[in-house]
């Protein structure tokens, strides 16, 4: 029952959302449990690890700036509690990011990002070629301008999940490695979860934390997230050649995004090349052409990675949503609440969804920039017939 924090609480889904989630409310008196086949993996396990409000906004999209200058305002603290639960550092990277743009046309784009930011009240530092050369060496001749945004950093998403585990752990969580077939209500309120080998977990609440497989879980969810694919590259650095940046690099190339995210642990692949976006459905092959693009396009901006070695290829499914708002708070019978449908923002929103859900869980008034993100904004057979 909502609002009674010392009941059962099942959380299916053990991705950073789902661990962050179940950590929080752990913390604050719930009986925890997780239910993942595979906890720590998919999406989360894939994703480049971007803390990225200012330099992912685009006109249109001021609810989700709001909501991720929030959450990145949260995360230093959030960091530091993980990384004290956890006993070992969860991997925020403070440097902040870089935009670079090669054409005409990728710069006549970044111009226009900075004036809609600078209308916002977001103003960013523009910068010539050679003024972003100066702060990494490592970006080539061909990048002829861009912007610098301090405020957006990064984490090591493996090392964070690595350490969400082990804070989850210390917070008495359970974890459940059965699969969750469907959530169970009565038809006034959830009951439990029933498991893909027939057992059932009671609980007087569910979390719904399963990124793009979501909706499969309760009807409440039908059609609200789609699974839509990432493929992103780990390359490590070899002897010679130029060392990665120290900031997230991200570039527009001949209109194509790209982006290159510097790890702080060597030997765990230096850099993060990223990420293509194709809707396939659940189709999780890494692809030639999308490899190809890739380092096509990263080796415009950053030369010396040619040198590097490759190290791993791998392709995620972002949960997605139909405004790429999230889906935070609670919906359909009593003790349902959503936590999914982040897309690309599922790193940096991770604090504000934690306390949100939390809130949520309560019965208290979420945080306000969460407020669009009520998954109630959209009833389920709109989507569908959409």
């Amino acid at each position: 029952m909502i609002g009674h924090a010392t009941g059962r609480l099942v959380v299916p889904g053990a991705g950073v959302i789902g661990l962050a989630v179940a950590r929080a409310a752990a913390q604050d008196g719930w009986r925890v449990t997780l239910v993942d086949p595979a906890p720590a993996s998919g999406a989360s396990w894939v994703a480049g690890g971007m803390l990225a409000p200012v330099t992912e906004a685009w006109p249109g999209e001021e609810d989700l700036l709001a909501l991720g200058l929030d959450s990145v305002a949260r995360w230093p603290l959030f960091a530091a509690a993980v990384s004290a639960d956890a006993g070992f550092d969860a991997g925020l990277h403070p440097e902040g990011t870089v935009v670079a743009a090669t054409g005409s046309g990728d710069r006549a784009e970044l111009h226009a990002l900075a004036d809609h930011l600078d209308s916002l009240g977001r103003p960013v530092q523009r910068l010539t070629g050679r003024e972003l050369r100066r702060l990494e060496p490592a970006i080539g001749p061909d990048v002829r301008g861009g912007i610098s945004v301090p405020g957006d950093p990064s984490v090591d998403n493996r090392r964070l999940l690595a350490a969400l585990r082990a804070a989850c752990d210390r917070a008495g969580v359970a974890v459940d490695t059965r699969a969750v077939a469907a959530v169970v209500d009565d038809g006034t309120a959830v009951t439990g979860v029933r498991l893909g080998d027939g057992g059932e977990i009671r609980a007087d609440a569910v979390v719904v934390a399963a990124g793009a497989h979501s909706p499969e879980l309760h009807p409440a969810l039908a059609g609200l997230v789609r699974p839509v694919k990432g493929e992103i590259l780990r390359l490590a650095h070899r002897p010679g050649a130029l060392p990665p940046p120290e900031r997230t690099v991200r570039a527009l190339v001949d209109g194509r995004p790209v982006y290159a995210v510097p790890r702080a642990v060597p030997g765990h692949g230096d850099l993060v090349v990223g990420a293509t976006t194709a809707e396939n459905g659940f189709d999780t092959t890494v692809t030639v052409g999308g490899v190809r693009d890739l380092l096509r396009d990263a080796e415009r901006v950053l030369p010396g990675i040619a040198e590097y070695a490759l190290v791993e290829a791998v392709a995620g499914l972002r949960p997605g949503s139909r405004d790429n708002l999230p889906l935070i708070g609670r919906i359909g019978p009593e003790g349902l609440v959503a936590a999914t449908g982040h897309g690309r923002n599922g790193m940096l929103l991770v604090p504000v969804t934690a306390a949100a859900v939390v809130a949520a869980l309560r019965g208290d008034a979420v945080p306000d920039a969460a407020r669009p993100a009520d998954p109630r904004r959209v009833e389920p057979a709109a989507v569908e017939r959409s």
